[in-house]
């Protein structure tokens, strides 16, 4: 496909605060480039990919759509997917949605609720053909797709969005304030932990044949990722373990869990991750996993040590830290949680999203205040990109640039768990300098006929 060319516009003060913002200390960003000539009283055209059982977010994404034109529906299971098509009926039904890009001509917006592997593919091409983009998290299945996918939002300069939805929160950016204004005090250790894999993992691949759904459009399923036989193993949404197709527990989950603690001590790229599990194979992701991130000072931030658990371990909180000294007596942690250690004190966040947390000790702060922001308050995290996309000057706080940087962050753990050894890392140049077998796992190759 041809690139389209960019035409700059000028941006007003707020975007220049939140751009700066993003490269620096800030946790927010708005796109550079106003959406069309919309009255933010009329409604968005968007076109919803991934809509059935098995896609991510689809449960939330498509009915937060509600008050907007749905003029398209693209998935490739016609069974799964048949509840949305009824519920939209005035919506174009699409399987492949390179035909519908290229086709359906009132696309405005585009929703990503598919399997990780199509993260790319799809938002890049609707990017590069000047549409807005809401893509589920993780952003991408690799560090290099994660990389591109913030390039053309830059380039296109669209209104892009990541779905971790606890980043426009108020409670987690009231967190994110808290530490940044140093209620913690100082901070070189971080824990985060979840109790998944609530899927199957440690698999090896099926040997037997099956056959494909007549429903299901299995070649497009696959999309870019190697050819294999159809097999209820991988669809619907038992993908996730798969590394052909999804990132594991960990890009399921540190998006969310991971969050308050990346913004609120301006975390960027680690220099170091490694990484203990079950065993290892080339199909799927282990059983359980602890890796280790070393994040370097920032300013005059100390480094961090940030800890990532996954699964369960059978040695009593081996895939958990011990509960914090200052809880009760019997008090026990979240199943999905973070804890977020300075040397005056902690915070413990109570679910994945980071939208409950308290401080510890509890007494400690019971008077303390958190310090008031002129951040604006967010509509909420569909809302802001809808709104933003129909030319309302608002933030949006999980734009593809900034949540490229957690998302490839996070990612060098999956690489450093499948090579298996301890790695050096340039975030800059995407690179494990004492590593090139890593390489494979940083980029990977796409079948013909797919690119992104």
């Amino acid at each position: 496909m041809k690139k389209r060319e960019h035409n700059p516009r000028a941006i007003n003060r707020r975007d220049a605060l939140a751009s700066t913002l993003v490269a620096g200390v800030g946790f927010w960003t708005a796109a550079t480039r106003s959406a069309s000539a919309q009255s933010p009283n009329s409604k968005l055209n968007v076109a919803v990919i991934g809509a059935g059982k098995g896609s991510v977010g689809g449960i939330a994404n498509l009915p937060a759509m509600h008050a907007e034109n749905v003029v398209a529906i693209c998935d490739v299971d016609e069974q799964y997917a048949g509840p949305a098509f009824e519920a939209h009926s005035q919506a174009r039904r699409w399987t492949d949605f390179r035909k519908m890009l290229e086709q359906q001509k009132d696309i405005a917006a585009v929703v990503v609720s598919t399997p990780d592997h199509l993260h790319a593919p799809i938002s890049v091409m609707a990017m590069r053909m000047g549409k807005h983009v809401y893509c589920e998290k993780p952003l991408a299945r690799t560090i290099h797709e994660c990389r591109v996918m913030a390039s053309a939002a830059k380039e296109e300069g669209v209104i892009t969005q990541m779905g971790n939805q606890g980043t426009s929160h108020g409670r987690l950016l009231e967190g994110v304030q808290a530490i940044r204004a140093g209620a913690l005090g100082t901070v070189r250790e971080v824990h985060a932990w979840t109790d998944r894999p609530t899927w199957p993992q440690g698999l090896q691949r099926p040997t037997e044949t099956r056959t494909v759904p007549p429903h299901l459009a299995w070649d497009l399923w696959l999309g870019p990722a190697p050819l294999r036989p159809y097999h209820p193993a991988y669809h619907p949404f038992v993908w996730r373990g798969w590394w052909d197709f999804g990132t594991g527990v960990l890009g399921d989950m540190a998006c969310h869990i991971v969050n308050l603690a990346y913004l609120g001590l301006n975390l960027e790229y680690p220099i170091a991750v490694d990484a203990e599990s079950s065993p290892v194979n080339r199909e799927t992701g282990p059983l359980w996993c602890v890796m280790r991130y070393d994040f370097p000072a920032r300013g005059d931030l100390p480094p961090v040590k940030l800890t990532w658990y996954e699964g369960v371990k059978p040695e009593p909180y081996a895939n958990q830290p011990r509960p914090p000294k200052h809880l009760a007596p019997g008090g026990v942690l979240p199943a999905n949680g973070c804890l977020i250690v300075g040397d005056e004190g902690s915070i413990l966040t109570q679910n994945m999203y980071c939208t409950k947390w308290v401080f510890l000790p509890e007494e400690r702060f019971r008077d303390y205040k958190i310090p008031e922001s002129d951040r604006p308050v967010s509509p909420g995290h569909h809302q802001e990109w809808i709104r933003r996309c129909k030319g309302e000057d608002l933030q949006v706080h999980s734009s593809f640039v900034a949540a490229s940087k957690l998302t490839e962050s996070l990612l060098v753990g999956n690489v450093a768990l499948r090579v298996g050894k301890k790695l050096k890392w340039n975030g800059k140049k995407m690179k494990a300098t004492n590593c090139p077998e890593a390489d494979q796992y940083i980029r990977t190759a796409y079948r013909k006929g797919w690119s992104i």
